[in-house]
């Protein structure tokens, strides 16, 4: 089985799939998005969804659920006002309105775990609706 990372708050498991997508993204840029997915079952969190370095920020906001709550990491590549070219990787927490009160518990709960597993995160950002991640939320965020 492969080995995962134990988060003690709430007795959940980062699979180490998690990990490795992470830092393929983080250092091979092969990815421009994850997104996780806890399962309750195994208490593991998951890879739900990678998307690839050419897919945008629409793409990761189309993959979310309007009702179910997700864990997303976004690499945003910008230009600064000195023009250097940067990179700074977001954590969304995303617990739509829709979704059930158990799940969002959940998801609140084992998300400090997440973010320790997961080493060079810059931002974080809370989102029940779409507007609250918006593209112009994440580009104010970054510069």
């Amino acid at each position: 089985m492969a080995m995962a990372f134990k988060m003690a708050t709430t007795g959940m498991w980062v699979a180490e799939e998690c990990k490795n997508s992470f830092m393929e993204m983080k250092w091979k840029k092969m990815h421009r998005y994850i997104v996780f997915k806890i399962d309750e079952k195994s208490r593991l969190v998951t890879v739900d969804k990678v998307g690839d370095a050419v897919q945008g920020y629409d793409d990761l906001a189309a993959s979310l659920p309007y009702d179910d709550c997700r864990y997303a990491v976004y690499d945003f590549d910008f230009v600064t006002a000195d023009n250097c070219r940067m990179s700074k990787i977001f954590f969304i927490a995303w617990a739509p309105a829709a979704s059930r009160i158990r799940e969002k518990i959940l998801y609140a709960t084992s998300k400090d775990g997440l973010r320790r597993a997961l080493d060079g995160i810059h931002y974080e950002v809370q989102a029940t609706e779409m507007a609250e991640m918006g593209f112009d939320v994440i580009k104010g965020r970054a510069n």
